[in-house]
């Protein structure tokens, strides 16, 4: 059994690739190339953005975002720690400081009571009930950005977020790698924020065959300027260079495979809200474990089907018996980003952010993808409450 099956979609599609790729390899334009406005066209409506901007990687998009704001050197960035290495990675890559906010224990995604007292903690020289960074010059840090996650295809509070950036004069940047598709009280993913960022890494909701990512705003100037980043700091012309960029652009092979994949995709969010309802139903009963929370006003695009167990000694006996009986669970995430070498130079400690912490040691993810059929969901279901002893 697939944790994510790849193939069958494929199967769907694999003679519009074909043609797709065909096309790139007939016309030569292997960078930038027509199939790169079409793809940004067409998210960019889909979004409801004005401009998309495509990219090499998810990565790339949210590092591009912080540098078209001048996000550098004595700038913090507040961000949660129970993510992807890459969002807090960029900080870093940008010069500025990341600063953890920790999380809602329903939700996952960043809090936004947590993230206000930290903007005040900073503000205040480190006053507050706020888990700071154990840094030399914190007090000449200046609160300049967020960047929220939509854990698991689920958007984060933005009716909170966005209010809570304007009236403190902060950068809001939506990571949402993992939520193209979905909904906040009818906004789509990637439409909240200064700028949005999503990934196409082969196994997110919208994925292509190999890295690519896109940035979506509605600001011109802004998005003027991530073309420019994309593409060396370019200017009016190529050996023209007006600001330090990077190579941060999407193939053209890859945009034809995402238009060919974005074909079906809007069917595909239908697919994953079956799948993850019939989980909830199945698993709505098991009092040992503890279901994905959706709010009302929100659709998530189910990236990821999460679990939490009792704590970490039940996860890890629930994970060895499903392997025995041949299906796959994984982790996200096994170790906050405040916990991790790359980031020790923060001085973080374990219990600075308890919540992130608890749901590391105990979360886990089921087999989670559109063409998960019901019998692979009884069976997946069947061996998971046997692994409970229900």
């Amino acid at each position: 059994m697939e944790f994510i099956d790849l193939a069958s979609q494929q199967m769907r599609i694999r003679e519009r690739i074909t043609r797709g790729i065909e096309a790139v390899l007939n016309h030569g334009q292997y960078i930038m190339g027509p199939e790169i406005a079409a793809l940004e066209e067409e998210l960019a409506r889909y979004v409801g953005a004005r401009h998309a901007i495509s990219c090499a990687s998810g990565t790339d998009a949210l590092l591009m975002a912080l540098m078209a704001r001048g996000i550098g050197p004595g700038d913090a960035v507040l961000t949660t720690p129970f993510t992807f290495v890459a969002t807090a990675e960029v900080i870093s890559l940008a010069g500025a400081t990341p600063v953890f906010v920790d999380i809602d224990p329903k939700t996952y995604n960043i809090d936004p009571d947590r993230l206000e007292q930290c903007i005040a903690a900073l503000r205040g020289g480190g006053a507050g009930p706020s888990a700071l960074p154990r840094i030399d010059g914190l007090n000449a840090l200046t609160p300049k950005a967020v960047i929220t996650v939509d854990l698991f295809g689920l958007p984060a509070d933005y009716s909170r977020l966005e209010s809570i950036a304007t009236r403190e004069g902060m950068f809001l940047i939506e990571d949402a790698a993992q939520s193209f598709g979905a909904e906040h009280n009818g906004r789509k993913a990637c439409a909240f924020g200064d700028i949005a960022c999503t990934s196409f890494f082969p196994a997110k909701p919208l994925g292509c065959y190999g890295d690519g990512g896109m940035c979506f705003c509605n600001d011109n100037g802004m998005a003027e300027i991530l073309r420019s980043i994309r593409l060396h700091g370019k200017g009016s012309h190529k050996y023209e260079n007006v600001r330090i960029g990077i190579n941060g652009r999407l193939d053209t092979i890859q945009a034809a495979i995402l238009l060919a994949k974005f074909s079906l995709f809007e069917e595909e969010v239908h697919l994953r809200q079956a799948v993850a309802g019939r989980y909830n139903e199945k698993l709505r009963a098991c009092r040992d474990l503890v279901t994905p929370v959706v709010p009302d006003g929100y659709q998530s695009v189910w990236a990821q089907y999460s679990l939490l167990a009792r704590d970490e000694a039940q996860r890890d006996a629930i994970m060895k018996k499903m392997q025995a009986a041949g299906i796959p669970t994984v982790i996200y995430y096994p170790r906050p980003l405040h916990l991790q070498g790359a980031f020790s130079f923060l001085g973080y400690r374990a219990g600075d952010f308890p919540v992130s912490e608890d749901c590391a040691r105990r979360i886990f993810s089921l087999p989670m993808h559109p063409y998960l059929g019901e019998t692979d969901q009884d069976r997946i279901v069947a061996a998971l409450l046997e692994a409970i002893g229900t």
